[in-house]
């Protein structure tokens, strides 16, 4: 497959400032920095907190006050946690969370951006983070490593729901979850029956984004046909973006949810993938780099973000997008495992982490919209770095507000052989991995 080439020149002013945004991103299977396996819970963590800060007392989820102290006993050996509490005690003093680099800040790449900090002050509870590059590690790390909550894309959350590996969670006990819209709330990739398995933190959808100067009919499939250079989300479940494009294209192949493909369907989504598979065709894993390719003017054609419309537009570039169409998106979302040892730390950053404060700070810094629309809107004291406005801007990027939009995205689970708990027989995502790989090598 064609690769992207990295350090690219002449990007303008403002694209230098998304980079350094855009370089932490956390998009499913896309978040960039370096990987922090580790397998006990004693070992350092992968960002090192801040140190000398006094932990304040406050109130943490649910009501309970937390003493602030990072000494707090620990359960014995011989207690057994209750990863789904009915009610909160005090907290354990330290959590391990297992999260993209990007969707957890301590302040270490930018001092304006320090949600874990402000947490563990007010809770007591020190953050030791894990952070997986891809997908693919975040998988291994998952099976390697003790932890207490990960944020999972639809992929593997799906999986750790299926394996057991994560458990329900007692919304009661995280205030700020009802300030989450219940379209949000109600994802099949967060929950299982009439449990609730995920809280949502980040969402994006994907949009054709092409050459304004070459005149083009940007609609349908022509991502797939187009000569290029053309450029897609390096991800298994890009294949349910074709997938929607054949329910126009090919409408008697009766695809009716592009998650959920018959063996005859995935041979059709992948044989428009293969199209026009070649030297004009370039896959991005990183965000960064979908972004450059349109910068400098090596990418026509692609599957993009509307944050990466919104920059390049701002940078001057001819840029423009194949709206309205129906399309794809995630949701990323938290969740507690099954064997979490600090379940009250646990619940608190749930909570905290549901806040419009910390999703505010989180969607400027990943490009990404915030699940709880309070960050869209909040006002910020002394605001010299502009976070609410940017924070609007993103939420406008999104149509956060736009509840006739939203329908027509598409959000991913997924892919099981049950259809989805339906009747059918369909492909799981093991086979569409592999399928994925195939084209890509």
């Amino acid at each position: 497959m064609a690769r992207v080439r990295r350090g690219r020149s002449g990007l303008a002013a403002v694209l230098a400032s998304a980079t350094v945004a855009l370089a932490g991103c956390g998009a499913p299977s896309g978040a960039s920095q370096s990987v922090a396996f580790t397998s006990a819970r004693t070992t350092p963590s992968a960002t090192a907190a801040p140190t000398g800060a006094k932990p304040e007392t406050a109130t943490g989820a649910g009501g309970v006050t937390a003493t602030g102290s990072p000494s707090v006993v620990s359960p014995s050996p011989t207690a057994i946690p209750t990863p789904s509490p009915k009610a909160l005690g005090p907290g354990e003093g330290s959590v391990t969370v297992v999260t993209y680099r990007g969707y957890a800040e301590y302040g270490g790449s930018d001092p304006n951006f320090k949600w874990v900090g402000s947490f563990e002050r007010r809770t007591g509870c020190r953050v030791n983070l894990r952070f997986p590059q891809t997908s693919d590690q975040m998988d291994k790390l998952l099976a390697q490593t003790a932890y207490d909550v990960v944020s999972a894309p639809p992929d593997i959350g799906g999986r750790l729901i299926a394996e057991k590996k994560v458990v329900p969670i007692t919304t009661s006990l995280v205030p700020h979850y009802d300030e989450i819209p219940q379209w949000l709330r109600s994802q099949r990739s967060v929950t299982a029956g009439s449990r609730v398995y995920g809280v949502p933190y980040l969402w994006g959808w994907y949009e054709t984004l092409y050459d304004g100067t070459v005149p083009r009919q940007a609609k349908g499939g022509t991502v797939y046909s187009d000569r290029g250079p053309v450029m897609l989300k390096d991800s298994p479940l890009s294949i349910a973006d074709a997938a929607l494009a054949l329910k126009k294209l090919r409408p008697g192949l009766g695809v009716k949810d592009p998650f959920e493909l018959t063996p005859p369907q995935l041979d059709a989504a992948m044989a428009l993938l293969t199209e026009r598979q070649g030297d004009q065709r370039s896959y991005w894993k990183e965000p960064i780099e979908a972004l450059q390719g349109f910068a400098d003017g090596s990418v026509r054609m692609g599957r993009a973000l509307p944050y990466h419309l919104d920059m390049l537009r701002q940078a001057g570039r001819p840029v423009k997008a194949a709206g309205g169409e129906p399309t794809t998106g995630w949701v990323d979302s938290w969740m507690v495992s099954a064997q979490a040892v600090a379940p009250n730390c646990a619940y608190r950053w749930l909570d905290y982490i549901s806040s419009g404060e910390a999703q505010q700070q989180a969607a400027v810094w990943n490009g990404l919209a915030p699940a709880n629309p309070v960050a869209c809107t909040r006002s910020v004291t002394g605001d010299k770095y502009k976070l609410a406005q940017r924070a609007k801007r993103i939420c406008d990027d999104y149509r956060v507000k736009d509840e006739a939009w939203i329908k027509k995205i598409s959000f991913a689970v997924r892919p099981a052989r049950d259809c989805g708990g339906g009747d059918g027989e369909c492909t799981d995502y093991a086979e569409w991995a592999t399928r994925w790989q195939q084209l890509v090598r």
